[in-house]
C-alpha cells in the first residue's frame, strides 16, 4: 500500500503562491489602468496599453527584486508626468493606480533591500512627488519626505521583527539540539554507573575470592597458591581499567581516578604477568620503548595484550612469541603463536578482538594485519607511526 499523496495545492510553496497573488493583482490593476488612462490622461489608444504596463507591472518585482521594480514605477512615473498631458478634470501627473504600485514598491524595498538602497528610494520618491503632484510650487519638500519616510521606517521595523524571528527559531533549534546532547549524556552517564557497579561489584568478588583462597582452602601445594595470586593480580587490572574507561563515560562531575594510562614500555611488564599466569610467552624488544609517544604507546599496550588474550583463548598451550621493534618514526609489533591440536582462528566464537585492535590501530594512522601462519598458527603484525 503507497502513502497518500498530498494535493497538488498543499505542495505548493509560498513563495509560489505569493507569486501567483502578485500577478494576480497586476492583472486587476492593469485591467483597471488601461480603461480609465482615457478618462485622466489624453493619450492615443495605440499608447494606452504601454503607459498602463508602465504603470502597473513593475509590481510584479515585489519580491524576487524590489530595488528594480521601484526604479521603473519610479522612472515611468517621471516620464509619464513630463510627456503625457492630463485630462481637463484631473490634476495628478499619473494615475492612481501608478501611486498604488509605487507605495508598495517603495515598501518592499524598505523590507527587502540594503539601508542606502531604502534611503536612497525614500529621498527619491519624496522628491518626485513634490515636484510633481499638485500644489508643489506652494507645498514644502518635508511632507512628502514625512509621510514617505513613516511608510519606509515602517517597512525596515517589519524587516526588524521578522529577522529577529527568524534568529529566535534558530536559536531555539539550537537549544533543542544542545538539549537533546545533555540528554545523551546523563543516559551515558546513567549507563556508565549501571556498568561501573555491576562490573566492580562481580570483579571485586573475584578478586577477593582468589585472595581468600589460601586461607579458606586447606593443603593448598605451592602451584595452586600461586594460580590463585595469578587470578587475583589479573582481576585487579582488569578492574582498575574497567573503571578508567567508564569513568570517560560519566559526565555527572564524579571523576574516576586519574591513573596513567599504559605506555609502550609497560609491554614487557605485561609479558612477564601473562609469563606468571602460566602462558609460556617469549618476548624480544629492539629500540627504546619508552620513546614511543604515549598515544601509540596505548595502542602498542593494547594489541599486545588483545593478541596474548586470543591466544589464551584459541590456542591454550601453544608457545607465544612477542616481538616489538621500534625504529625512527614507526613501530612494529608481532604477536603469533605456535600450531596446537585446538588452535582456532580468533574471532570465529563471534568476538571483535581482531575488530577492536583494527579500529585501535587505524586511530593512529597505522597498518594492521592478522591471519594465519604457514606453520599453522596465528599471527597480529601492526606498524604505527610514531611521528
Amino acid at each position: 500500500m503507497t502513502a497518500p499523496q498530498l494535493p497538488a495545492a498543499r505542495r505548493i510553496s509560498p513563495q509560489t503562491w505569493f507569486d501567483f497573488a502578485t500577478v494576480l493583482v497586476a492583472l486587476v490593476l492593469y485591467s483597471i489602468a488601461w480603461p480609465t488612462l482615457f478618462v485622466t490622461h489624453e493619450v492615443s489608444p495605440v499608447a494606452a496599453p504601454l503607459l498602463s504596463a508602465l504603470a502597473v507591472f513593475p509590481i510584479l518585482f515585489v519580491r524576487v527584486n524590489p530595488a528594480m521594480g521601484w526604479a521603473l514605477s519610479a522612472g515611468a512615473a517621471l516620464l509619464i508626468s513630463v510627456g503625457v498631458q492630463p485630462g481637463a478634470d484631473n490634476d495628478l501627473p499619473f494615475q492612481v493606480v501608478h501611486v498604488i504600485v509605487l507605495f508598495v514598491l517603495l515598501f518592499a524595498v524598505a523590507l527587502r533591500a540594503s539601508v542606502p538602497i531604502v534611503v536612497i528610494a525614500w529621498a527619491a520618491t519624496s522628491m518626485l512627488f513634490a515636484t510633481t503632484m499638485p500644489g508643489s510650487a506652494e507645498g514644502p519638500l518635508w511632507g512628502w519626505a514625512i509621510g514617505f519616510g513613516a511608510l519606509a521606517l515602517f517597512g525596515y521595523l517589519v524587516r526588524i521583527l521578522l529577522a529577529s524571528r527568524r534568529k529566535l527559531e534558530r536559536q531555539e533549534e539550537v537549544t533543542e539540539l544542545e538539549r537533546a546532547r545533555r540528554a545523551i549524556l546523563e543516559e551515558k552517564a546513567r549507563i556508565a554507573r549501571d556498568l561501573h557497579d555491576v562490573v566492580a561489584h562481580h570483579m571485586s568478588m573475584v578478586v577477593v575470592q582468589a585472595q581468600t583462597a589460601p586461607y579458606r582452602i586447606a593443603d593448598l601445594d605451592p602451584a595452586a597458591r600461586a594460580e590463585f595470586e595469578s587470578i587475583g593480580a589479573t582481576a585487579r587490572t582488569a578492574l582498575n581499567e574497567i573503571r578508567g574507561l567508564l569513568g570517560v563515560l560519566r559526565s555527572d562531575g564524579q571523576l574516576p581516578e586519574h591513573a596513567p594510562q599504559p605506555r609502550a614500555a609497560d609491554v614487557v611488564a605485561l609479558c612477564e604477568s601473562a609469563l606468571r599466569a602460566g602462558l609460556p610467552v617469549r618476548w624480544s624488544v629492539s629500540g627504546e620503548l619508552a620513546s614511543v609517544p604515549d598515544t601509540t604507546g596505548l595502542v602498542v599496550y593494547r594489541v599486545v595484550q588483545e593478541s596474548m588474550a586470543n591466544c589464551a583463548r584459541h590456542a591454550p598451550g601453544a608457545a607465544v612469541h612477542v616481538e616489538l621493534a621500534v625504529e625512527p618514526g614507526m613501530v612494529s609489533v608481532r604477536v603469533r603463536n605456535d600450531a596446537t591440536a585446538t588452535v582456532s582462528q580468533p574471532g570465529a566464537g563471534g568476538g571483535h578482538g581482531i575488530e577492536g585492535m583494527r579500529t585501535r590501530v587505524v586511530a593512529v594512522g597505522g597498518e594492521l594485519h592478522a591471519g594465519s601462519t604457514a606453520a599453522g598458527g596465528f599471527e597480529v603484525a601492526v606498524k604505527l607511526p610514531t611521528a
